[in-house]
Order: structure tokens, then sequence, then C-alpha cells
């Protein structure tokens, strides 16, 4: 089952509530809030696509640009010595520390 579904570049959370037997979620990698419900797998979907269209009409009519989700910067928190090793790793293979992450990334999902 994939819990996650996507619609105008936006990825969102799909999650079910037993004690109130509605699906929801909110979309994810934005600070904005966006969430959406629905008791049907149908419903859930209109409401999430009806949010995210909601959210960008509000952004155009406040002539704001709407957030864009997982737009390649992130910051990672490591203990100090994992981060020296990291940076001195990525230095005696001549490259950078983002490179260096990016790869380990890239090589990690590849294996899921």
């Amino acid at each position: 089952m994939n819990n996650t579904m996507s619609y105008k570049g936006y990825v969102g959370s799909v999650e079910f509530s037993e004690a109130d037997g509605v699906f929801f979620g909110k979309v994810m990698g934005i600070r904005a809030l966006i969430s959406y419900e629905g008791e049907t797998a149908k419903e859930l979907v209109a409401d999430f696509h009806g949010a995210v269209d909601n959210y960008l009409a509000l952004c155009e009519a406040e002539g704001t640009e709407p957030e864009k989700a997982y737009k390649g910067s992130f910051n990672v928190r490591i203990s100090p010595e994992l981060h020296r090793e990291a940076a001195i790793f990525a230095a005696t293979h001549q490259m950078s520390l983002n490179s260096f992450v990016e790869n380990t990334v890239s090589h990690e999902l590849s294996r899921a």
C-alpha cells in the first residue's frame, strides 16, 4: 500500500483514523499546513486536489510565490564525529561534502 499521493508537484500523506472512520493527510515538504480528509479513498483524493488548488489560488490572489516541496536543500544534524569523518572522506576523494551526501543517499535509495 502506498501511503502518499501526488498532484501538481506536491506530495501528500495518507493516514487513517479508526476512531473517526476517516482518511486524512497533509502536504509534505512545505511549511504551509495544507490538510485534507475523506470518508473514502475517492473523497480523500478529491479533497487533496481541492486543497492544493485552493492553496495555489490563494497564493496567486495574494501575489505570493507558492512553496515548492523538496527544492533540493535540507539540513542534516549528525554527530560532530560523523560530520568530521564525512568531510575528510569527501576531501580525500576530491568531492564536496554535498556531493558525498548526495551520492550516498542516492546509493541507499537505489537499494530500497
